[in-house]
């Protein structure tokens, strides 16, 4: 299988009713973790990179790095821009080889975004990429993007002419999730999800995945929600798990950067693995 289009990978799961796991790296370790997680499961996975990371490590060397991992690697994998409003950055990534981008302006009119969105969409099918979009920006700060005031809900006839004017590949609503940790259990708006799927047949995006309950996740991959975007968990393992090895290497006096970065990378690819399980992409690999 190895590096495909998004819609390779989220197109099945919409028709079988399965979630993808779509999970922020911001390293090489989160990466190479995500992808031997992914190996593990025998899963499809949507790696992707936000703007700051993008900005922080270069366009160029983590395209580098995604060639070199993805390598002969036998599940389907797509590398995705997440969150993005800087057009700029959206070509950048383009022309680097990123597979899709999610353009966002939801900070702007409806009607801005969306004519804009229609140029982002023609200038990724010139790369043989695809296209997600929204309307309403998702609730909370996520790698300097965003903002916690929590964003009008637009009509679902906005939603649908959005959907229909720009042809974008993935939408992505807002239903009442959020990004980062959630302060108490959301309360999401599960029938919008349903609403839109039936009158479009999209695949959706659900975004805020870190912190929804075993529940919460069912539901919405039942009703459509075939990539789910995981950040602030990822985040969270890797610092808590560096943290607990370098306690007990403080304890025993005993330095060993390679050692933390093997215990690190075990406990990114099992929550990995884990997501695949509970999402229903394990084995889903394409063969």
């Amino acid at each position: 299988m190895g590096v495909v289009p998004l819609k390779d990978i989220v197109d099945p799961a919409f028709r079988e009713r399965y979630g993808v796991p779509a999970i922020n790296i911001f390293n090489d370790l989160t990466m190479e973790g995500v992808l031997a997680g992914a190996v593990e499961a025998n899963s499809p996975v949507i790696l992707q990179t936000s703007v700051k990371t993008v900005r922080s490590i270069g366009s160029r060397v983590l395209f580098d790095m995604w060639q070199s991992m993805t390598r002969g690697i036998e599940v389907p994998v797509t590398l995705h821009l997440d969150h993005c409003p800087d057009r700029a950055v959206v070509t950048e990534c383009l022309k680097a080889g990123w597979n899709s981008v999610l353009f966002d302006a939801s900070n702007l009119p409806v009607e801005e975004n969306q004519r804009q969105t229609v140029e982002v969409v023609a200038e990724a099918r010139s790369y043989g990429a695809q296209v997600e979009g929204e309307i309403e920006a998702i609730t909370g700060v996520e790698d300097d993007h965003g903002s916690d005031d929590v964003s009008k809900q637009q009509s679902l006839d906005v939603a649908l002419a959005f959907i229909d004017a720009t042809g974008i590949d993935v939408f992505a609503p807002s239903i009442g999730n959020a990004h980062g940790s959630y302060k108490a259990a959301p309360v999401l708006d599960a029938e919008r999800v349903t609403q839109i799927v039936e009158a479009r047949n999209v695949p959706i995006a659900l975004h805020g995945g870190s912190g929804l309950s075993a529940g919460q996740f069912a539901d919405l991959i039942a009703r459509g929600c075939a990539k789910v975007n995981i950040s602030t968990a990822l985040k969270e393992t890797y610092m808590q798990s560096s943290l607990a090895f370098l306690k007990q290497a403080e304890q025993n006096s005993k330095w060993d950067p390679p050692s933390l970065f093997r215990h690190t990378r075990a406990d990114v690819v099992s929550m990995v693995t884990d997501l695949c399980t509970q999402f229903g992409s394990a084995g889903k690999d394409g063969r």
